[in-house]
């Protein structure tokens, strides 16, 4: 008998999504105090915002360059299992950076390194765990699993920063990281104790790059997909980097520090996790297209706010509402994909979603370093508000498919 709770937690009433949903939230919380620390740590060694650009280019690289072609393997082997690969790749990273810090050896480079390690788990974890989620729910729960994982990683947003920042502050950056690696225990062991269908291989049709072709293929004949993918990959590179400037903002700008940042990044999350939660409990109710495309007018306002601030507060408010409209856009262009994709492409074509997220969001961070070395972080934030707000409507134009969506 399924657990008695509202339906807007429904989900949960599903075991495996429940230790999918608990094993990420103590996960994720550690992996948010790791980005705040390593955020904090980087400009601590450098002083350079282009530094901070760097390093979300070096995590992000590895995801552009492998995340199609990881679709294909996560279409032919057991996402549990490739799931338990990311998480065990991710755990060994965050110890490597603890020890090093903890050691006082740690310079730039490790970071960078240790950064590009975990984008080439991150190019097989993406697209395996977004595909997951058929194997956790059914079909009709979809938009309701996606909403309350999005409130997971945001709640996480809220609560690891705050903890992180502080940790930062009295007892530097190593503590942060090793927290971290040990937290990731919570979702292997969550994994293994799932209780899933026996994995039937699926019938190869062709070498790995003819069955990428075949997911490339959907991807440019169904304009709606196409629509969504593309408006991600603009969005990923002119609008959503502008969270890689928040250490800038903190230690110049407002002059809070590293607690300070700690702040800003939960306020992005309270603003997330209310976006989170109103999907799963209000989604089913509304347009998703029309939702998607008031969330990408929405995005350009906050940003403008985030860049003509100068308070804590009036910031913390341009954050949440940030956050706001960053996860209605993603959680719902990754419920309208995975509605209508089919499921033996379900991970080449969430590969190119993946792929257009984390893939081109290095691009736009660097981007992003590079005009505030050049212009400073506020007048950074203010273009990319003005290209973001270019970018909401050229969508809502050219591709009036997504926006009829339901």
């Amino acid at each position: 008998m399924g657990m008695r709770l509202p339906d807007g937690l429904r989900s949960l009433r599903r075991r495996n999504f429940r230790l999918f949903f608990f094993g990420q939230l103590i996960s994720l919380i550690g992996s948010w105090m790791q980005t705040t620390a390593q955020q904090w740590l980087v400009y601590r060694l450098t002083g350079s915002e282009l530094s901070l650009g760097v390093v979300t280019f070096a995590a992000f690289l590895p995801v552009l360059v492998l995340s199609l072609g990881m679709g294909v393997i996560v279409d032919r082997f057991e996402r549990r299992r490739l799931l338990v690969i990311t998480q065990t790749w991710f755990l060994l990273q965050a110890a490597v950076l603890a020890v090093l810090t903890a050691l006082g050896v740690i310079q730039y480079q490790h970071v960078i390194v240790l950064a590009l390690l975990a984008g080439i788990g991150n190019a097989l974890d993406m697209p395996a765990r977004q595909s997951f989620y058929v194997d956790l729910v059914d079909r009709d729960e979809m938009m309701n699993a996606i909403a309350l994982n999005s409130s997971v990683f945001n709640g996480a947003r809220i609560i690891g920063p705050a903890i992180g920042g502080v940790i930062v502050a009295l007892m530097g950056e190593a503590p942060a990281f090793g927290l971290n690696a040990i937290s990731f225990l919570a979702v292997i062991g969550a994994l293994l104790m799932m209780q899933l269908s026996p994995f039937v291989p699926p019938v190869r049709h062709g070498s790995g790059w003819s069955e990428l072709r075949q997911g490339l293929a959907y991807l440019v004949a169904d304009r709606r997909v196409l629509g969504l993918v593309s408006m991600v990959a603009a969005f990923s590179v002119f609008g959503f980097p502008y969270v890689v400037l928040l250490p800038v903002f903190a230690g110049e700008v407002l002059g809070t520090g590293a607690a300070g940042l700690g702040a800003l990044l939960a306020a992005q999350g309270v603003g997330a996790l209310a976006s989170a939660l109103g999907l799963a409990f209000l989604g089913e109710r509304r347009s998703k297209g029309r939702m998607l495309f008031a969330s990408r007018a929405l995005l350009p306002v906050s940003v403008l706010l985030l860049a003509v601030s100068r308070t804590p507060q009036v910031s913390m408010l341009a954050l949440v509402l940030g956050g706001y409209t960053l996860i209605n856009q993603l959680a719902i262009t990754n419920t309208l994909i995975q509605m209508v994709v089919p499921d033996e492409l379900r991970g080449r074509v969430l590969s190119t979603y993946t792929w257009a997220l984390g893939g081109f969001w290095p691009i736009g961070s660097l981007l992003t370093g590079w005009m505030a070395e050049r212009m400073g972080a506020p007048r950074a934030v203010l273009v990319i508000a003005g290209v973001s707000a270019v970018m909401a409507l050229a969508g809502w134009a050219a591709f009036p498919e997504a926006r009829r969506m339901d």
